[in-house]
């Protein structure tokens, strides 16, 4: 991508560029989810996102560049919040809250029917697929990571072998639980609550 011409290097011109681009991708967002992404036009998230294509060209330079900033957005926040994990951390309130998020579209969690789409358009743009491969082995090595730590130093002591297995695992369970909450949007946490923290005390135990 092209840099962005900038009046000087200072911290409110970073932070202009930084919220013009986050105006760019919640509109993006909001176009991918109600018109999917191949009706979805450059011109039709400039006009969502209220500014000139024009403008919108300088940060983004097609719509394969939009895509894959938001899965660099989700990455980020992905492992940002598994960096956080601790021993003590009670994983089924974590999910618990992820779920009701996911059940209620909220603009700060995971778009569910984003991550969908992208994926279905990960068979079509090789750029894509290559993103997402990359953000699921990062993020499956930050668990992977985690659970290998001592518990001194706020892991699971999961040994190497097993630690890789299970992050892969809880990968394929956090992502079924998304979707199931775009699913049923109606469906009580509570009749998933047990058998989830029966899973989770296994996966999480050395």
């Amino acid at each position: 991508m092209p840099p962005i011409p900038r009046a000087g290097d200072g911290s409110p011109v970073r932070a202009r560029a930084a919220a013009q681009r986050a105006r760019i991708l919640a509109a993006a967002t909001r176009c991918f989810v109600e018109h999917g992404f191949h009706a979805a036009s450059m011109a039709g998230i400039a006009e969502a996102a209220q500014m000139s294509p024009g403008l919108m060209y300088r940060y983004f330079p097609s719509k394969s560049a939009i895509v894959l900033a938001i899965i660099e957005r989700q990455l980020a926040e992905s492992r940002a919040k598994i960096a956080e994990l601790h021993a003590s951390t009670e994983i089924t309130s974590n999910l618990r809250r992820s779920f009701a998020q996911w059940q209620a579209e909220a603009p700060d969690a995971m778009n569910v029917a984003l991550f969908l789409a992208m994926s279905a358009d990960a068979r079509r743009d090789p750029q894509v697929a290559r993103a997402l491969r990359d953000s699921d082995r990062l993020t499956r090595a930050d668990l992977a990571d985690w659970l290998g730590r001592s518990n001194e130093d706020g892991g699971r002591a999961v040994s190497k072998d097993l630690a890789e297995s299970r992050a892969l695992l809880m990968q394929c369970v956090i992502e079924g639980l998304a979707i199931r909450a775009l699913r049923e949007p109606d469906l009580d946490f509570d009749r998933l609550a047990p058998a989830l923290r029966q899973l989770f005390d296994w996966l999480l135990s050395p």
